[in-house]
């Protein structure tokens, strides 16, 4: 039976760290040396950066009389690596996390020493403690994450999202802990979002009514109208239009930089995906046809004779419709709200993102990023992938298998 089995936390143990230039071995060759002195691993952590490795060990005592030999051992074997080495005497294990512990992603393109220096120093405000930082991607946009314990996710995530705009970052805050790895719901917002264009707009364009349309929507922003007003007032507008110009608008649907790759990696991971839409199930269908997604609900456009006619059937996709249809999903894909994510732009989308666990604004409006649970303000969808925890590299790893 080992020391550490026949001891409390109070048992001596010795803290072992290398660093310098990092090449294979090193890991293999230090507990080669470590076993010929019969101490048991209680922790190992080990980082490169710039291909600079710092190693570190805590281990066990070695039995009496042996500890001035392990030392001069593992002196000896790392500088034969052209490595140096650091051997610090305590008692026991690292000390307890504190309770409540979070992930903090960090967006920034670029990502500024000035920014994570006031991230860090919010982190402590809140009484969090940072245990581990780990860089999640380098490009499109530089992420990294930190585990955070001593403090409630809650609190912490209202300390750091707001501001978080004015240090040039995007930060978001959740819970650790096993469900972030579990089977997880998707759903996004069409315009703006999951493509770059307003579908109104582009039927409008092709009925010559851009202006009128435009007017519409500005007075629905400035509150004289709400959302279903201004989709009856906008679709009246296209009333006569020929039903052919159905294919021309999908044709000139532009996914939004990152959309592929984000839905991809989601559905490789065993995520189910949707799309709620204030537009038509006309380009929506179509987008679900060609992305694969497993949900898709908007509004229709009545169609009659080959011709528009000016009306919506069915169905009205508004504000409070897209947090039905979100919890609908939910239902039918068997995952409980709190482990499904919205993405939106506009402020119909706000219920929506406040009823999912996780909600992200996606370029959005001031006061939808301000309403959401974290925001993201870079023009790469597929940058919401790590605030799921999912890394540059895995997401390349996968993209390279498939291609094999």
């Amino acid at each position: 039976m080992s020391a550490l089995q026949t001891s409390s936390s109070d048992v001596p143990t010795l803290l072992v760290k290398i660093f310098g230039k990092d090449r294979p071995g090193i890991t293999a060759g230090l507990f080669d040396t470590l076993a010929a002195f019969s101490v048991d691993v209680v922790d190992i952590e080990q980082v490169v950066t710039r291909g600079r490795m710092v190693l570190c060990a805590l281990v066990t005592e070695p039995p009496t009389g042996f500890e001035g030999e392990l030392r001069s051992t593992v002196h000896s074997w790392a500088e034969s690596m052209k490595m140096q080495a650091e051997i610090i005497s305590g008692i026991g294990d690292n000390r307890p996390r504190g309770l409540g512990r979070s992930l903090v992603t960090v967006l920034g393109h670029p990502l500024t020493a000035e920014a994570t220096a006031a991230v860090a120093a919010k982190i402590t405000k809140a009484g969090g403690n940072i245990d581990r930082i780990f860089r999640l991607a380098k490009y499109p946009v530089t992420a990294v994450e930190f585990a955070v314990s001593g403090v409630k996710t809650a609190p912490l995530r209202t300390a750091l999202v707001t501001g978080a705009a004015a240090l040039g970052v995007d930060v978001a805050v959740v819970d650790a802990g096993l469900y972030r790895r579990a089977q997880r719901l998707v759903v996004m917002d069409v315009d703006s979002t999951l493509i770059q264009d307003e579908v109104i707009e582009l039927f409008a364009a092709h009925a010559g009514c851009e202006e009128e349309v435009a007017e519409v929507t500005a007075a629905a922003m400035r509150g004289e109208l709400d959302f279903e007003q201004s989709l009856h007032a906008r679709v009246a507008l296209l009333a006569g239009l020929d039903a052919s110009v159905v294919d021309k608008v999908r044709a000139e649907v532009r996914l939004t930089p990152g959309a592929r790759t984000l839905i991809r990696t989601l559905k490789r991971l065993g995520y189910q995906v949707g799309v709620v839409s204030g537009g038509f199930t006309q380009v929506t269908d179509d987008l679900q046809e060609r992305l694969g997604l497993d949900f898709a609900q908007a509004n229709t456009l009545e169609i009659v004779d080959g011709r528009l006619t000016g009306r919506v059937t069915g169905e009205i996709v508004d504000r409070a419709g897209k947090a039905r249809l979100l919890r609908r999903f939910a239902a039918a894909a068997g995952v409980p709200l709190s482990q499904t994510v919205a993405i939106g732009d506009g402020a119909n989308d706000l219920d929506m993102l406040n009823a999912a666990g996780l909600g992200v604004a996606f370029n959005a409006k001031p006061v939808v990023r301000e309403a959401a649970h974290t925001a993201v303000n870079v023009p790469f969808l597929d940058t919401v992938l790590y605030l799921l925890g999912i890394t540059r590299e895995e997401v390349e790893a996968a993209e390279t298998h498939d291609e094999q």
